[in-house]
């Protein structure tokens, strides 16, 4: 019993492992990686090439290192970030070699050069990544065969590659304006869905489906956080790269809007909050169902006009049609303060989005029905 009972608990496990593994999502991040990659290979092939074929060293291994570690795979690929790693590394390399010569090698060496590096790292830079990679750095000093051609060789070895990984981010950026067009597409999308599941909520009295619109809503602050990162490293990059440098307008603009729908969508959740304590009664709301269904159509305008900017002035037009239908009123007559403060609630989200399509604060609320 032994035999088969141990198969078939590993048969399980194996099927557990593979329902958890998101091929879909695998597949995405490997494809999403694709320019990240190609730059650090290329960046990697640079370093070596000029250090070892260029300056003659036989084992440039701190050049390569250091070119990937201030790289790397992450969304924030600004150049300060890759100057900051690259300064983080070098300081641990030039700070062991000199203790390197100083105490010479031995485990009580060892120790006290990683706890120099450490303390030095840490006065320089509240990263703890920073520290981590200069300590990571000068242990390998420590423990690797001196290399030939004397004191600071490694060093040398190390702002090459810190010099390639700055230069390569401008020369061969990783795309950082479809990354960020791909964020937007990301929120406008959920929140499309949130949208959809609070007019059917609305329509049908579904407390659930409001449940749904608002979990929808909470879920983006994720997004948002990504999109925001990702125009900050972009708008970093473009002033660097020559080739990226035009881009730089739409981005500064795309960022304006990202933070107006943020605003937006806090509003929206307060929005989805209130219904979703209301609903469940009973009581017919398909005109306030159309209203945000009328919203969701002028948002999705928004969300297209981040990629096509001649979509801005419809988004704006739509939107305004919204805001001048927001008075309690005209939308709701006879409608408990309950109802009416839904209405009233919106009147602030629109005024955020009609923001986002470049108006300033004055014009937005000029825009909104007199109540």
């Amino acid at each position: 019993m032994t035999g088969p009972t141990r198969g078939g608990g590993l048969r399980r496990g194996w099927r557990r492992a593979s329902s958890s593994f998101d091929l879909r999502g695998a597949t995405a991040r490997t494809i999403a990686s694709g320019p990240a990659v190609v730059q650090i290979v290329l960046a990697v092939a640079g370093a070596y090439a000029i250090t070892h074929y260029g300056l003659g060293h036989a084992i440039p291994l701190l050049a390569v290192t250091i070119t990937i570690s201030s790289l790397g795979l992450a969304r924030d690929a600004r150049p300060r970030r890759v100057l900051e790693n690259a300064v983080g590394v070098l300081i641990g390399i030039a700070l062991s070699e000199v203790l390197l010569m100083v105490v010479g090698k031995g485990l009580w060496q060892i120790a006290l050069v990683l706890f120099v590096t450490l303390l030095v790292a840490r006065f320089f830079s509240p990263s703890s990544a920073f520290a981590a990679a200069a300590a990571t750095q000068s242990m390998l000093v420590m423990l690797l065969p001196d290399p030939d051609g004397g004191a600071f060789v490694r060093s040398i070895d190390g702002a090459v590659g810190g010099a390639v990984a700055l230069l390569v981010t401008a020369v061969v950026p990783r795309d950082p304006v479809g990354l960020a067009r791909y964020d937007a597409r990301r929120l406008f999308d959920e929140v499309d869905r949130a949208f959809g599941a609070l007019v059917g909520a609305l329509r049908t009295d579904d407390a659930p489906r409001a449940d749904d619109a608002l979990e929808r809503l909470r879920s983006t602050q994720p997004v948002l956080d990504d999109w925001s990162s990702t125009l900050e490293s972009a708008q970093s990059i473009a002033r660097l790269s020559p080739f990226l440098r035009s881009r730089l307008p739409d981005l500064v603009q795309q960022a304006t809007v990202r933070r107006y729908v943020d605003l937006a969508v806090r509003n929206l959740r307060v929005v989805a909050r209130r219904l979703d304590t209301q609903l469940g009664d009973g009581v017919d709301r398909s005109a306030l169902a159309d209203l945000l269904d009328s919203t969701a159509r002028a948002v999705a305008v928004l969300g297209r006009s981040v990629h096509d900017v001649e979509q801005r002035p419809v988004a704006r037009e739509a939107l305004s049609a919204v805001a001048r239908r927001l008075d309690p009123t005209v939308v709701l007559p006879g409608a408990p303060v309950t109802e009416a403060m839904v209405v009233l609630m919106m009147r602030p989200m629109l005024v955020d989005l009609l923001m986002a399509t470049g108006l300033d604060h004055d014009d937005a609320r000029a825009r909104l029905a007199r109540v």
